[in-house]
């Protein structure tokens, strides 16, 4: 038969819970343990007590960890982490309580709660709604907490002059943990005596309840302005943690705030039993939805002979931008190379001006090659040709609007580039090589 865990990791004591199996009560009954914390760090001891825990009852399937604040859960799932602990869940210590609560019917009938929590280590105060469990505010504070209380209590024992101050760190816990034993014991009678090797501890009801009165109005002061604070009708109150066993404590909380004050039975371990309640195996637990074809992939139908190299319009239109590009950029290259050519011969108005008047005088030996006749008057230069024009070198000179043929003679010297627009003149360089002898005829 399988079982699960409960944990709450508190400042003090780490406590676990389980339920007992076959219990028929109304109050389902918990085997609970508590391990004190001493002076190690709390976040690994939590760690112990689950791995031994697991390891002493392999019935156990699932454990669930109460935790007070993110802080708090992060350096708890850290260490779990490191441990390789993986069947666990965290769930906030108020969940816990409400849900311990709610099923023993101590919360039936109030809409609205403040969960007074009293621990060794502080006050925690939180407004919760109990239909949607939401928290609508909440505040801690330390200056009150069950070690303060014990603190109280050793000072006041000390100057008594019953008790000797411990002469170091270790005797002053011992007397620490004496004080802490005779609260709880004073919470089922009316005076208490503890010995220890430093003398008698005696404590009754009328002089603890002077000790810690201002720190108990204070804490009643604080929960009266976290509830003015949280703008909520709270209903009831509810007290949780060691301290809440103090009779004090409720009678103070009732007075100031005017609501009624509930203490459940071992208000200590309300939390640690709600985790208990709380916990499921986490491996059991309905996987989220999957991907589609996350588990299954089923290849597509081979495609027909007709259809393996059909390329689709968007192919299409790439192929199409691709070759526009390539056009464009010949082009430009084209106007590049013609303006290098016209910068490097010096094409200029004086250049071309003198090159035409002389070109009747200077002969050339170096035939041309790539002189053409002019074009026909009828055909207009295309944009391509207008785009040559704008980034060659200014002509020499004005050419007429009309569409009649340009009127430069075609000579040795003449270089058409561009069909359409007017013969380029090289000027006459003189040959390097003398021109070889002409070729005999046979």
């Amino acid at each position: 038969m399988s079982s699960v865990l409960g944990v709450s990791v508190g400042a003090g004591a780490v406590r676990v819970a389980r339920p007992i199996a076959g219990d028929s009560a109304e109050t389902p009954a918990f085997d609970v343990q508590a391990v004190p914390v001493g002076e190690r760090r709390v976040d690994e001891l939590a760690a112990d007590v689950i791995g031994a825990m697991l390891a002493a009852d392999s019935r156990i399937t699932a454990t669930a960890i109460a935790y007070r604040d993110e802080n708090h859960a992060r350096g708890i799932r850290a260490e779990l982490a490191r441990r390789q602990f993986t069947n666990y869940e965290l769930v906030p210590d108020v969940v816990a309580a409400l849900e311990f609560l709610e099923y023993t019917g101590e919360l039936q009938g109030f809409g609205t709660v403040a969960l007074y929590d009293l621990g060794a280590s502080g006050l925690s105060v939180t407004v919760v709604d109990t239909a949607t469990r939401q928290v609508c505010f909440s505040e801690r504070t330390s200056d009150i907490s069950g070690d303060y209380l014990d603190s109280l209590i050793r000072e006041q024992q000390i100057a008594s002059g019953r008790i000797a101050h411990p002469p170091d760190h270790t005797g002053l816990a011992a007397l620490d943990a004496l004080c802490r034993q005779a609260k709880e014991q004073l919470s089922g009678s009316n005076a208490v005596a503890l010995p220890s090797t430093e003398g008698l501890v005696l404590l009754s009801q009328e002089n603890f309840e002077a000790l810690i009165m201002l720190a108990v109005e204070s804490s009643a002061r604080m929960t009266r302005d976290v509830i003015l604070r949280s703008e909520q009708p709270v209903q009831a109150v509810a007290l949780l943690g060691g301290c809440a066993q103090i009779p004090l404590v409720a009678r103070v909380l009732r007075r100031w705030l005017g609501v009624p004050v509930i203490v459940p039975a071992a208000p200590d371990t309300v939390v640690t039993r709600g985790a208990s309640m709380l916990a499921r195996p986490v491996r059991h637990r309905p996987a989220p939805a999957p991907f589609p074809a996350a588990h299954e992939h089923t290849p597509p139908p081979p495609a027909e002979p007709s259809q393996l190299w059909s390329p689709d319009s968007e192919t299409l239109d790439k192929h199409g931008r691709r070759r526009e590009v390539s056009l464009a950029g010949v082009a430009v290259g084209a106007l590049v190379v013609v303006a290098a050519i016209g910068v490097t011969l010096g094409w200029g108005p004086r250049v071309l001006e003198h090159d035409s008047q002389s070109q009747d005088a200077v002969t050339s030996s170096v035939p041309s090659t790539t002189s053409r006749p002019a074009e026909s008057a009828t055909v207009a230069p295309t944009t391509t040709d207008a785009t040559n024009e704008s980034l060659a070198a200014p002509p020499p000179r004005a050419y007429p609007t009309t569409t009649d043929a340009p009127t430069t003679v075609a000579g040795p010297n003449t270089i058409t580039i561009i069909p359409g627009l007017p013969p380029v003149i090289v000027p006459t360089i003189p040959p390097l090589f003398p021109p070889a002898p002409p070729a005999q005829e046979h």
